[in-house]
């Protein structure tokens, strides 16, 4: 008998795919997805200046533009989360947003160690972006909510 056709003979053709490999990419991804979810609920603590006035109450969620302390600009829009944003950025989406909601409130949100020309900065940039009219935000005093 041949030696080379008795190996040919014991050597089959297999048609099974090897999972292994695809299993350990898999748990790599998970493991990656779970250490990087809850980085992406992050929200930025801004401290509003407090204010005697009134609240005022509209049907549609504001467009808010956000200034924390060090100065970064963030913009949250209707229902959608809030975002870090450069001023060109703020500009053309905000532009845009209010071409298509004209009614939309646009509101500035400062907060109390913010410099004050980077708040001032902010309303420029909305008034550039065609917006008509800019709200400053701000919490009611501690004393008027003890009432």
């Amino acid at each position: 008998m041949n030696p080379i056709a008795s190996r040919r003979r014991k050597r089959k053709l297999t048609a099974e795919i090897n999972v292994v490999p695809y299993i350990d990419v898999m748990l790599v991804l998970l493991i990656i997805f779970m250490v990087t979810a809850p980085l992406l609920n992050l929200g930025v603590d801004i401290e509003l200046p407090q204010s005697a006035a009134k609240s005022i109450h509209h049907d549609k969620e504001p467009a808010v533009v956000s200034v924390d302390r060090g100065g970064q600009l963030y913009l949250t829009l209707a229902n959608a989360p809030r975002e870090a944003i450069d001023a060109e950025a703020l500009k053309t989406k905000i532009a845009a947003f209010v071409r298509q909601n004209p009614q939309i409130p646009v509101y500035v949100a400062g907060d109390t160690a913010a410099d004050y020309g980077t708040i001032y900065d902010a309303m420029v940039l909305l008034q550039q972006a065609g917006v008509p009219k800019v709200g400053l935000m701000s919490k009611p005093p501690e004393a008027a909510k003890a009432r």
